[in-house]
């Protein structure tokens, strides 16, 4: 299967199906984009370039959704927890093995136990909290348990970081940044009811019972539209 890239604010983004996505899905790095990690880029090369060299780039967040929509890119939204979570079945499926890292040490603990439960069969052969100031020893634990999946939940641009780095170690394994999905996942974070996940504004609702996050996204997201819209006239 070939990648299609479609460019916005100088990242490329894939538009597969989420079927695709998860059949394409292999080995590398997978980056789960979002306006507030494209504004981030346009300010650091080196986390723009971790991006564009990631081997799969998808479009998590309403707002990259629209973006491209405004530079006449019909690619559909492909929520990055629902990604994740469909990635760990079919390597549960197949027999391969998972790895966890990230979130506080009682969250990535009760999404262990979760996840077994859930997905009966799960062989999960390594997890360790976020909380951790060397990547190295994190990536040494993770190549003597060399498994087929690595989940990083250490939020933007730290996961991406360690992601890239994960990958030039272990080759063969896929590396997925998963922002805050351990939190939903061990039952710490309440998940967005149905009718805003269909809306496609579970942010809203993340926001709603978070206010702290108003200050962080709100700037971000209307000045996205803008540059976007920019991008659209200008070409640049």
């Amino acid at each position: 299967m070939e990648r299609n890239l479609v460019k916005i604010q100088n990242l490329l983004i894939d538009t597969f199906t989420f079927e695709e996505a998860i059949e394409y899905a292999q080995k590398g790095q997978v980056v789960t984009l979002n306006p507030e990690m494209i504004d981030a880029a346009s300010k650091n090369t080196d986390l723009a370039n971790i991006i564009r060299e990631a081997e799969l780039v998808i479009p998590d967040g309403i707002g990259v959704q629209l973006g491209l929509k405004i530079l006449g890119h019909d690619v559909k939204r492909i929520a990055g927890i629902e990604f994740a979570r469909k990635i760990l079945e079919k390597y549960t499926l197949i027999g391969k093995s998972v790895a966890l890292v990230g979130a506080k040490p009682e969250v990535i603990e009760k999404t262990v136990q979760n996840l077994k439960k859930e997905i009966p069969g799960i062989n999960i052969v390594y997890y360790h909290d976020g909380y951790f100031n060397d990547d190295n020893e994190i990536l040494t634990c993770l190549q003597n348990s060399s498994p087929d999946v690595v989940l990083t939940a250490l939020g933007f641009p730290k996961q991406e970081v360690f992601n890239y780095k994960g990958k030039k170690l272990l080759s063969e394994t896929l590396f997925i940044g998963v922002g805050g999905s351990f939190d939903v996942w061990s039952g710490t974070v309440e998940i967005a009811p149905e009718i805003y996940q269909k809306l496609c504004i579970e942010w809203l609702y993340r926001t709603i019972k978070d206010p702290k996050r108003f200050k962080r996204i709100f700037p971000t997201l209307p000045m996205f539209v803008l540059k976007v819209l920019k991008e659209k006239v200008t070409g640049v």
